[in-house]
């Protein structure tokens, strides 16, 4: 989602964290203070905070083994299963978009939802995923469907586009992937318009075993063994805990957010 990229852990994570309700009372909130140039994480980089992020040179763009050849076309296919869930989270941002919004999703996978939401709501729809077996499969996706939807290549925490150009983002199950979790808030936080809003629904690293198994119920025994294997394994050690995304964001150019928890994944709001 850099995703841009997706790990191969995401095979079992598709559905983790659930479609976004609109924050509301009893959201957290958090707000923390600015920190100096000095204590900000960037420093090291020798630019200040605000100038592109492109300028520090990192290897890798996300975590785990990216989404190449045929399993990405695995993946498209086992997750074309979920329409009905794609369309519910469209059905739940949609009424969110002013007229005319331009809505980008970063890491699109084989870009069902993005498809969802350009049917619903007439957005200009825009998708960047790291794996460039996704981005043909999104496009060929999109065609097939009949709506305009573009994607493209690109890494989350180096957005290939202007400041000020989307009205809302969506990142969804990819975020904890992410390799340079902090630049990607910035870009994002960067190409917002201003009243925009940002969306990363994801896993959450404290999750208790009863959310686990009431996740896995009805799975059949063995899908359910391999889920909590990866889950404990590989998803646990990336995933967040509320208090870690909130310092995260706290660090980043949004400064503060709205974070709401559910059993086993959580939502978080970030407004610019």
């Amino acid at each position: 989602m850099t995703r841009g990229a997706i790990s191969i852990s995401q095979l079992v994570l598709n559905e983790v964290a659930r479609a976004p309700a609109i924050p509301a009372p009893g959201l957290y909130h958090f707000l923390r203070p600015e920190p100096s140039p000095s204590q900000h994480p960037l420093a090291h980089c020798g630019q200040p905070p605000h100038i592109r992020l492109r300028r520090c040179a990192v290897a890798k763009a996300y975590n785990g083994v990216g989404m190449e050849g045929f399993i990405a076309a695995w993946y498209a296919r086992q997750t074309l299963n979920d329409s009905e869930e794609f369309k519910r989270i469209a059905q739940r941002i949609a009424p969110y978009l002013p007229a005319g919004a331009h809505v980008l999703e970063i890491a699109p996978g084989p870009g069902y939802l993005a498809i969802e939401l350009a049917k619903l709501s007439g957005c200009r729809m825009q998708g960047l995923d790291i794996s460039r077996s996704f981005v043909r499969i999104a496009t060929d996706n999109a065609r097939k469907a009949g709506v305009h939807a573009d994607f493209e290549q690109g890494d989350a925490a180096d957005l290939p586009f202007p400041a000020d150009q989307f009205d809302f983002i969506v990142c969804r199950a990819a975020f904890k992937n992410f390799a340079r979790p902090l630049q990607a808030l910035d870009e994002m936080q960067r190409v917002l318009k201003g009243g925009g809003v940002a969306l990363v629904i994801d896993l959450r690293k404290d999750f208790s075993a009863q959310a686990l198994n009431d996740y896995v119920r009805g799975r059949g025994a063995i899908s359910a063994a391999i889920i909590k294997l990866i889950f404990h394994t590989t998803l646990k050690k990336r995933a967040y805990t509320k208090d870690g995304i909130a310092n995260l964001v706290a660090q980043s150019q949004f400064r503060q957010g709205d974070i709401r928890l559910e059993p086993i994944g959580f939502e978080l709001w970030l407004h610019k």
